[in-house]
């Protein structure tokens, strides 16, 4: 078998190898991978908003129960002077009792915003179990995916690691300038570095060459290399 033949079969294995390794790269399970990823980063970060929002409403709960709490004290204390006895002047006792009243209304007023700030966490403690809930299955889905493009790699890296060991037994008959002309045209074209020529068409770039030019190029000595006129790729005739 010629060194050009021998190339031939180099070409092949190194298509092989470039469709392995373009297969590992795009693995569907990889793009899905992606896209859950990026829709786990989105859940995260609405969970941090709606978790800040929660502990706004968290803080002015407490700012309220505080406030709550002292003004109870304040009308347990009036109504202790109210009643011990120890007031007597009927102005003195209609300004406590007229204090109390204004008491409970301020506690009125503050029980009612506290409800009103219950009723606003509702929707986001829900809002934030959802959130969680899903960021959970995300992250099962995740690790499912891993698994699964960890195999798949395991399995084409076995599948290219014999396709490298073919090609290295194969170069061992090619010539070095040879070899190196033909990685730099394959580097520059796509991939491809040698073709067949089938009748007038060159197998690479699929284009017909020139009855002049495939004359010529069949003539030509068998150890002298020809190159495709369209494409520049070496041909195999």
């Amino acid at each position: 078998m010629s060194a050009l033949e021998t190339l031939l079969g180099v070409q092949a294995l190194d298509t092989t190898a470039d469709q392995l390794r373009h297969r590992r790269d795009h693995l569907p399970d990889r793009a899905e991978l992606v896209a859950c990823q990026k829709r786990l980063r989105e859940v995260e970060v609405q969970a941090a908003t709606v978790q800040g929002q929660r502990d706004d409403l968290a803080r002015n709960e407490k700012r309220l129960e505080d406030e709550i709490s002292m003004v109870r004290d304040k009308a347990a204390q009036t109504d202790k002077k109210l009643y011990s006895g120890t007031v007597n002047v009927p102005r003195e006792l209609t300004a406590l009792q007229e204090e109390m009243e204004a008491l409970a209304r301020r506690q009125r007023q503050l029980e009612d915003q506290e409800l009103e700030l219950m009723e606003a966490a509702e929707p986001l403690d829900a809002e934030l179990v959802s959130l969680s809930n899903e960021r959970g299955a995300l992250d099962e889905q995740a690790m499912g995916l891993m698994a699964r493009i960890a195999e798949d790699e395991v399995a084409i890296d076995a599948e290219l690691a014999d396709v490298v060991g073919q090609r290295s037994a194969a170069v061992a008959d090619i010539p070095d300038e040879l070899l190196h002309e033909y990685d730099s045209l394959r580097k520059a074209l796509g991939g491809v570095g040698v073709a067949r020529l089938t009748g007038n068409r060159c197998e690479g770039c699929h284009l017909t060459l020139s009855a002049v030019d495939v004359d010529r190029i069949r003539r030509a000595p068998e150890d002298e290399l020809a190159h495709c006129t369209e494409c520049n790729r070496l041909l195999v005739r």
